[in-house]
């Protein structure tokens, strides 16, 4: 079988000598920001300098993208997107979501570790040491080594990390005849009534401290319920009672009145770059409201305003509108 430093050497036509020497030195080979979230507040991101990206890609390449995923995962994956997630839930009444606290920089070193000595998972201790050198930061504050969020490689080892936790929870929850789904640290369960959904916290909770890795906990007050009674959302798409998945009617809203002023002219760079993304969010989601502004603002302009800044939809999530 082939060495990692040799497999890594060929995949990214470097020397074995400079694979070697970037990969012990990639812990500490990240450069620190932060962004808004969403939901408020800050977002550190890790970015690693540009050939440790080289060789997390490659290693996904050779090696993760070859380990099991479960299919209850839902992000990250070739051919899936936020909207695959939320059409799973379309035909339920009732939605459960929880999502993770820190999910990445909860996922260790440990944890790749026991998973490669529980698999048999490269050639040995030492290769298995050195693919942990470039997969996990070790931030300046922690002597703990971590995914980092802004590694092109977090996101595939992670997935391949949850797999025994998708296993029980799918298995768990089917009993009941729920529906699960994890997109990231976003868990989402759907059934026909909210009695089916009485015992899922409880089964996640169990899991959590049954599986010997990664060692996660949930976002205690960010647990919600909701039926058809309300709006219900998932990963960002409004599940209309009808059973289709659209974008919302604010996020229409906004659309309308962004490209409205785009036909005027009245939208700077940085706005038309901003439509653009909602624009091919929406061509990823719900193409026929693209019909519905062809017909109102012509054909002329939006297509114009698609080819701004087009982006890879595979795992768009949703702009702010």
């Amino acid at each position: 079988m082939v060495s990692l430093l040799r497999a890594m050497a060929i995949e990214t036509g470097l020397s074995e000598v400079v694979v070697q020497r970037i990969m012990q030195s990639a812990p500490h080979r990240y450069k620190q920001y932060k962004i808004d979230k969403r939901s408020g507040g800050k977002r550190l991101i890790s970015q690693p300098a540009t050939e440790v990206k080289l060789l997390q890609r490659a290693f996904v390449e050779l090696y993760l993208s070859k380990l099991p995923v479960h299919p209850a995962a839902m992000a990250y994956r070739p051919n899936l997107s936020i909207f695959d997630n939320a059409t799973a839930h379309a035909g339920s009444g009732s939605i459960l979501k929880m999502d993770f606290k820190d999910f990445f920089p909860s996922i260790r070193k440990a944890n790749w570790m026991s998973y490669c000595a529980e698999f048999s998972i490269l050639e040995n201790h030492s290769e298995r040491e050195l693919a942990a050198s470039l997969l996990f930061q070790r931030p300046r504050s922690s002597n703990a080594m971590q995914l980092a969020i802004g590694a092109p490689s977090s996101p595939a080892l992670s997935n391949v990390l949850m797999f025994q936790f998708d296993e029980i929870i799918s298995a768990g929850v089917a009993k009941d005849k729920v529906i699960y789904t994890r997109y990231a640290d976003d868990l989402t369960f759907s059934a026909d009534r909210s009695w089916n959904l009485v015992d899922v916290e409880k089964t996640v909770k169990r899991a959590l401290r049954e599986i010997a890795y990664p060692r996660l906990q949930l976002h205690p007050d960010k647990t919600t319920h909701v039926t058809k009674k309300f709006s219900r959302s998932v990963t960002g798409l409004i599940l209309a009672n009808d059973g289709r998945v659209t974008i919302g009617k604010r996020r229409k809203r906004a659309i309308h009145a962004a490209t409205h002023a785009a036909s005027q002219g009245r939208l700077d760079d940085r706005q038309l770059q901003k439509l653009a993304g909602m624009l091919a969010f929406v061509h990823s989601v719900e193409p026929g409201f693209i019909d519905v502004l062809e017909r109102r603002y012509g054909l002329e302009t939006i297509m114009r305003l698609q080819t701004i800044g087009a982006k890879d939809r595979r795992n768009l999530r949703p702009p702010d509108a």
